[in-house]
């Protein structure tokens, strides 16, 4: 499938963060994730080309810190290009933060950081929404960012949360920033938490509870998630 004519670019900011269930979501309708591993030294393409559209995981970078990763100022031109040309765009958590930034937003930290299980509230606007709809007005979702952003100019807010005034927006049709996770797996949870462990404990989290209380809230957020992905691939043409 790696060599497939439909593809889409996949900016990748760290081994543990990846497509989890949106790749079921792209294996369903056979279009092939190209991921660069921008973090990794993969060059980050100049423009998108024949690409369908672009995805933008998560990662412990911020958009602010391009003078410690210049390849975040490669990454945002790239988006910046999907955006000319209207390709679907879905920027998640970092990705959120850069579509953000590239729609004219300020990134900066957050006076807290929102990490583990916390509730998100939709917006009256995601009622109406092709990707929130269907999505309870209200659920638990996996948080892990830092970082916050002024809502840019343009989109419409889809979601927020007790912490956080801006957890998801769409721009355009098909242009669409989720600064929570419905993307992971258990598997995925574990790693995030093992591997960030130093952070967690000087934030003053506890990873043993964030994967225990992963077995409660897990599977009804994959549900959701499963749909909203199921319905973004389908703006792929």
């Amino acid at each position: 499938m790696e060599h497939s004519s439909k593809h889409i670019q996949v900016l990748q900011h760290h081994d543990r963060e990846r497509l989890g269930i949106i790749a079921d979501a792209l294996r369903d309708v056979g279009v092939a994730p190209r991921c660069i591993r921008s973090f990794a030294g993969q060059p980050v393409p100049k423009e998108m080309g024949d690409a369908l559209g672009i995805i933008v995981m998560g990662g412990p970078q911020s958009v602010y810190e391009q003078g410690c990763f210049p390849w975040l100022g490669n990454e945002l031109r790239l988006i910046e290009d999907a955006l000319k040309h209207q390709k679907p765009v879905l920027g998640v958590c970092l990705g959120s933060q850069l579509l953000a930034t590239a729609l004219g937003a300020t990134v900066y930290p957050a006076r807290t950081k929102e990490i583990g299980w916390n509730r998100v509230t939709l917006a009256e606007s995601a009622q109406s929404d092709p990707l929130f709809d269907s999505a309870p007005r209200s659920f638990v979702a996996f948080h892990w960012h830092g970082d916050i952003f002024d809502f840019p100019h343009g989109p419409t807010l889809l979601a927020f949360s007790a912490l956080t005034a801006n957890q998801a927006f769409r721009y355009g049709r098909n242009v669409y920033g989720v600064l929570f996770h419905m993307e992971v797996t258990f598997s995925q949870i574990c790693a995030m938490t093992e591997s960030f462990a130093d952070e967690l404990r000087d934030a003053g989290f506890n990873g043993a509870a964030i994967r225990l209380n992963a077995h409660t809230h897990l599977p009804a957020l994959q549900q959701i998630g499963r749909t909203v992905f199921h319905r973004w691939v389908a703006l792929l043409r």
